[in-house]
């Protein structure tokens, strides 16, 4: 079995030069996966709220959860560990 750390991504590049979407702290809203879900690749994991918008967060990957590092109303940044994934 390997295992798959799924982390935050990127952010959109628009958030640098417009600024109004993620204005203020960028935190997760809900975890849409527990330890010992299957989940599919670009299965949504958690759903962010930026002070303007919702954005549901994908996993790039397919697997079973064994990892949840973050809870709803946690802060989190680009390359923030999410999810750990067992994958085949």
């Amino acid at each position: 079995m390997k295992v798959i750390p799924i982390r935050m991504p990127k952010f959109p590049e628009c958030w640098e030069s417009c600024g109004s979407c993620a204005s203020g702290d960028v935190f997760i809203l809900e975890m849409l996966v527990e330890p010992g879900d299957f989940i599919e690749r670009d299965a949504n994991i958690l759903t962010l709220e930026t002070g303007k918008v919702a954005l549901d967060i994908p996993s790039p990957h397919a697997g079973r959860v064994v990892g949840v590092h973050v809870t709803a109303g946690d802060t989190v940044a680009e390359g923030a560990l999410l999810v750990t994934l067992e994958a085949e």
